[in-house]
């Protein structure tokens, strides 16, 4: 797999995997019983590309979008989120490759850990973290107010997941 960051070439694709990992038909890590709607919009991710302190990380697989993840150094920690794999690609180590590239990039900027936050019922999804070196902090986070994630079906809120990369 080929990783690189992404360009604002990349932003349809980006789209359209991102809201078929999240909200899409097929995929254990769909949340479309939890939210309704698209997950992200291109005037979302262009935001994301265009930000100074953070990128997108795509991984190519045959020249083709295979999957994604943005991250930002906060601190001593690097956030995670958006990681996004197509769901007919789940399970073939395209997830765990993102995230050593972004364990790689951490290390890189110095960072000690990794932060990334994680709709609390999402018990399946937690569970991958965990299996891959994250742990829950105990903290927890109000979910995103507003409809630029969504429409939210059910009161959510983040829990909170750290690994230590040092």
């Amino acid at each position: 797999m080929t990783i690189r960051a992404a360009t604002l070439e990349d932003v349809p694709g980006i789209v359209s995997l991102v809201n078929s990992a999240y909200r899409g038909d097929g995929g254990w890590t769909n949340e479309s019983h939890l939210i309704g709607g698209p997950r992200t919009q291109a005037a979302d991710v262009e935001e994301l590309i265009r930000d100074s302190g953070g990128l997108i990380v795509t991984g190519w697989e045959e020249g083709t979008l295979a999957g994604c993840v943005y991250l930002k150094k906060d601190g001593a920690k690097l956030y995670l989120g958006m990681l996004s794999v197509w769901p007919a690609k789940q399970g073939a180590g395209v997830g765990k490759q993102l995230m050593s590239a972004a364990e790689d990039h951490a290390r890189a900027q110095g960072c000690e850990a990794i932060r990334i936050t994680v709709i609390s019922v999402r018990d399946e999804l937690i569970g991958w973290y965990e299996r891959h070196g994250f742990r829950r902090t105990g903290e927890v986070e109000a979910f995103h107010a507003g409809e630029r994630f969504g429409t939210v079906k059910q009161r959510l809120e983040l829990a909170v997941l750290e690994k230590n990369i040092c």
